[in-house]
């Protein structure tokens, strides 16, 4: 069984979409409506408005209402980094935990196994911290003309 198209799928579901979404922003330099990022991106319309919500909430896209409203980027591709992106789109706890009644040595073992995936996940942050929309926009110029 060949992972060459698989991909990664670490973190939230809507990262990547989100970044395709402010890459798509970042090209066209105006303001999109949901369903025209929703297009480019190959995502439904409603789906989009949540990923852009979460965008807007984090300061990264600004929302304007009305006939020809849709979203912008506040900032520039070379400001925009993956880790903030990351940050604005990952689930709240309520969002992505399930109790489970494991007893008390089930507990500590979630308890322990939730720091070491917390810390793994502050260091993807940092990591992708160092990259921004501008990076990845240069890596596949030829791709997105």
């Amino acid at each position: 069984m060949s992972t060459a198209n698989r991909g990664i799928n670490m973190g939230p579901p809507r990262f990547k979409i989100a970044v395709h979404s402010i890459v798509w922003l970042a090209k066209s330099g105006c303001i999109l409506s949901s369903a025209m990022i929703a297009c480019q991106v190959q995502s439904h319309a409603t789906f989009m408005r949540r990923v852009m919500q979460a965008l807007a909430v984090a300061g990264i896209v600004e929302s304007k209402g009305g006939r020809e409203g849709g979203y912008l980027l506040r900032k520039s591709a070379d400001q925009i980094t993956l880790g903030e992106i990351y940050n604005a789109v990952r689930p709240t706890p309520s969002e992505s935990e399930i109790d489970i009644d494991c007893g008390e040595a089930g507990m500590k073992l979630d308890a322990e196994i939730e720091k070491i995936l917390n810390e793994a996940e502050q260091r993807a942050i940092e990591h992708l911290g160092q990259f921004t929309i501008a990076d990845v926009m240069e890596r596949v110029e030829k791709f997105i003309e």
